[in-house]
């Protein structure tokens, strides 16, 4: 892991910030401002009064209510496999035990 970071500029809304990153985060840096700058141009187009901080904090709370109902998800999906895998293995243990006798 390289600890070099550059600048690099993002817009969100009419705002530019500068965001020191290693090169090897710059793409993700890049996808992150893009969804987050769609998601204030979502909330400001149905907001009351768009402030800049309050949207900021809107699509916040937002991404993060996504992020958390995906991991919940997938977390869900996680026991499930290992449900699924612990029960295959129960039934390869009894065909073996099976045959042994």
């Amino acid at each position: 892991m390289t600890t070099s970071s550059e600048p690099v500029a993002l817009r969100l809304i009419d705002r530019e910030f500068l965001i020191a990153c290693a090169p090897e985060e710059r793409e993700g840096l890049l996808e992150s401002a893009a969804y987050l700058d769609r998601k204030m141009r979502e909330l400001r187009a149905n907001a009351k009064t768009p402030g800049f901080d309050r949207l900021a904090v809107l699509a916040a709370i937002s991404i993060t209510h996504e992020f958390l109902a995906l991991r919940k998800q997938h977390s869900g999906a996680d026991q499930s496999v290992g449900d699924s895998l612990a029960a295959m293995r129960r039934r390869l243990e009894a065909a073996l035990d099976a045959q042994l006798k």
